[in-house]
């Protein structure tokens, strides 16, 4: 018998048990070798049989990627139990939200059902039938998304006991379709009916057929077709009525259902707003968020590296949770000179917080194949991209840090969760962005964009990634980089102490008071009283130091590229190569700086200020 404790497969620590019933005891645990919460269901396979039938569900079961599906990670044989390792969805399941709030409102209940019918949709389209689609094996989370779980897994776990306490009719006799009560084999419209049942039980707080004394008398209504009309329903009536048609050929297939229910409870579009379906039970408000800081828009990377089993280890062990560190290089550790160590939600600590601890390629996955990249672009960033068959990167998600502190108001529609608040911004051409305002006043930036076809919607890419960064945060602060950087790296920089006043008012006419600090002291921005002329400097990372338009240059002994009029008009770019390593996934990469002038002066005294200034600020950075 499990206990909380064991280690099951030397890897996964059993935690407390979150579910039980007659399919087996679901446990939450901890993968120690990728460091996340799993959800781990044991199983008592009667028989070989039984045992090669559990594992070829489950291998149908991992093969579906779709948000709306609880992701299968792996499976375990250990003694006489067999262990199948899930996504941990921190919610409820929809009986237990019935069982604690009662029937539930025509809305949130179409709102799950949109989201449920399109997983069905999915996974029939890739020949997989669910089986046993109930109340139980909904699971919703606290922001109203709705994932279908046990994806023939409870069909493969049927024992004679079960079989004997329902007549030899496998399934939960209250959502029983009519033809598998009488023997039939339960296929895709079998699912729907299913789905239908499960919410007619949800907003009428009971079973299509009524309510029975003896789960046999479920059987034997659903044989003869027995169905009860809708009451509470409203808007749903006529689409609860099509889905539970006793014939099987009269029943909608599940991307019909999908329409059939959004027409009956109108909400946002898939990839307009956060979830296929409206809001569950919840208040939405408005604030205004600032948008990203002036990114610049670095070149791709030509070369990623895929995640791999012994990749994924040496990326665990780089975002593993471990105790909180110091600030690198001296001077202050945070913008604002305080951290709320430890706190849910909050960032904490600016130089030391990970951002690759709020991405998981793992769950990712469900959308195709998976590409990690730790050190591209800025130092507070982390991207995941997705490869299509042809091996072409055709979707990345980036993740950044943010300083700026979000301000109330304006019209980006937002949702609280745990001690953060999500905003969600529409979709634009093939970008999507979604904004978290930390409760130490901080932003993370989740940017989804589209690079080739086919491609998932970067939305509904963007709501994934964004539920598993706040997942992480509902457990407490963002965790820590995993080790100190290199004693060459830019990431000990300060990128705000590099000149002095006489430099910048000398060279570019602005004040070094008058300054805009980024996140982690990676980037500062000056600017002079009107505004007209300003100096960047940024620290970042790329896979290559080239350049196809910049003219070629050597400046404090290091190769550079001089690019006017490359982030705007009126103004003059100097990047300059610090130093080239391997990265912890053994990329070749960069660290470069990237210093920008502009005022309203020729381009050739533009220039001249920016190597100038180029030249001062590498004698201040880390020794290379």
């Amino acid at each position: 018998m499990a206990e909380a404790g064991d280690r099951i497969a030397d890897r996964y620590l059993l935690q407390e048990p979150i579910g039980s019933g007659g399919m087996g005891i679901v446990w939450r645990a901890h993968d120690e070798l990728l460091n996340r919460q799993v959800a781990m269901k044991c199983a008592h396979p009667d028989d070989e049989r039984a045992e090669r039938r559990l594992t070829n569900e489950a291998s149908n079961a991992a093969q579906l990627h779709d948000r709306h599906v609880v992701s299968v990670f792996d499976f375990v044989k250990e003694g006489g139990d067999c262990w199948i390792v899930m996504e941990h969805v921190s919610g409820s399941s929809l009986a237990d939200l019935v069982r604690d709030r009662g029937a539930l409102s025509p809305q949130e209940v179409g709102s799950i059902g949109c989201q449920i019918a399109a997983a069905l949709a999915k996974s029939h389209a890739e020949g997989v039938v669910h089986g046993d689609v109930s109340p139980e094996n909904v699971l919703v989370t606290e922001d109203g998304v709705a994932k279908l779980t046990d994806f023939g897994i409870s069909r493969a776990l049927w024992s004679e006991a079960t079989l004997t306490r329902t007549g030899g009719v496998p399934g939960k006799p209250l959502y029983l379709p009519p033809e598998v009560a009488k023997g039939h084999p339960a296929d895709r419209k079998s699912d729907v009916f299913s789905l239908g049942a499960t919410l007619y039980a949800a907003v009428e707080g009971q079973s299509p057929y009524g309510k029975a004394a003896h789960l046999m008398a479920y059987v034997a209504r659903a044989i003869d077709g027995h169905i009860e009309p809708p009451r509470r329903a409203g808007p749903l009536a006529e689409a609860l009525t099509a889905l539970l048609s006793v014939e099987p050929r009269r029943r909608p297939a599940a991307d019909q259902a999908v329409r059939l229910l959004r027409r009956a409870t109108p909400g946002p579009a898939p990839g307009e707003g956060p979830h296929d379906g409206g809001p569950l039970d919840r208040t939405p408000f408005r604030m205004r968020l600032l948008p990203p800081s002036a990114r610049r828009p670095w070149r791709r990377p030509s070369r990623r590296v895929v995640i791999t089993a012994t990749a994924l280890g040496a990326a665990a062990a780089m975002v593993a949770w471990l105790a909180l560190v110091g600030p690198w290089g001296g001077g202050h550790s945070d913008e604002s000179g305080r951290s709320e160590s430890g706190r849910a939600g909050t960032v904490g600590d600016a130089r030391t917080a990970d951002p690759c601890t709020l991405l998981d390629a793992v769950s990712l996955s469900r959308f195709g194949a998976t590409v990690l990249d730790p050190d591209y672009g800025e130092i507070d960033r982390c991207d995941v991209l997705l490869r299509g068959e042809s091996g072409d990167d055709i979707a990345d998600v980036q993740l950044n840090f943010d300083a700026d502190p979000p301000e109330p108001g304006g019209l980006v529609p937002t949702r609280r969760v745990g001690n953060v608040t999500i905003g969600a911004y529409k979709r634009e051409g093939d970008k999507c962005v979604r904004n978290i305002a930390s409760a130490d006043r901080k932003q993370i930036w989740i940017i989804t964009e589209r690079l080739g076809t086919p491609a998932p919607d970067p939305c509904q890419l963007g709501d994934a990634a964004t539920d598993y960064a706040v997942s992480v945060l509902d457990r407490g602060q963002v965790p820590r980089r995993s080790s100190r950087p290199d004693e060459s790296s830019l990431a000990r920089g300060h990128a705000c102490g590099l000149f002095d006043g006489d430099e910048l008012e000398r060279a570019a006419g602005v004040e070094v008071q008058d300054r805009d600090q980024g996140f982690g002291d990676w980037r500062c921005e000056w600017a002079n009283g009107s505004g007209d002329a300003g100096v960047e400097l940024e620290f970042s990372r790329s896979n290559d130091f080239t350049s196809h338009d910049g003219q070629r240059a050597v400046i404090a002994g290091r190769k550079s590229f001089v690019l006017p009029n490359e982030w705007s008009d009126e103004s003059c770019l100097v990047q300059m190569l610090h130093r080239s390593y391997r990265n912890s996934l053994g990329d070749d990469t960069v660290e470069l700086v990237s210093l920008n002038v502009r005022g309203p002066q020729s381009t050739e005294k533009l220039c001249h200020t920016a190597k100038a200034l180029t030249a001062a600020a590498a004698k201040k950075l880390p020794k290379a």
